[in-house]
């Protein structure tokens, strides 16, 4: 059998896997300032910004606060609690705007 310590290590990615992660992350926020300049996507802008923060968040909340190498049920509440964050924020937006 293996140990605890080496299961633990072998559950979660190596080094290098971070250090490409943070690559992609600092592509992904260069792109993000990149689409504010271009002034063809100017329409475009809001739903581009959306799409990429939401590819960063999810690859900073899948690697790096371990999601996913933990278990399903920890996914679940964590994207229980941001549906629900995000729900109260639409909902008070909508009630300061009324």
């Amino acid at each position: 059998m293996m140990s605890t310590k080496v299961q633990a290590e072998k559950a979660h990615a190596s080094i290098s896997t971070y250090l490409a992660i943070a690559a992609i992350l600092t592509v992904i926020t260069l792109a993000e300032f990149g689409v504010v300049y271009v002034a063809a996507l100017k329409g475009a802008v809001i739903p581009i910004l959306i799409i990429l923060s939401a590819a960063k968040f999810w690859m900073v909340a899948a690697f790096f606060m371990h999601l996913k190498y933990d278990a399903r049920l920890f996914t679940v509440f964590f994207v229980t609690g941001i549906l629900l964050a995000i729900a109260c924020t639409i909902a008070v937006a909508r009630l300061a705007f009324l």
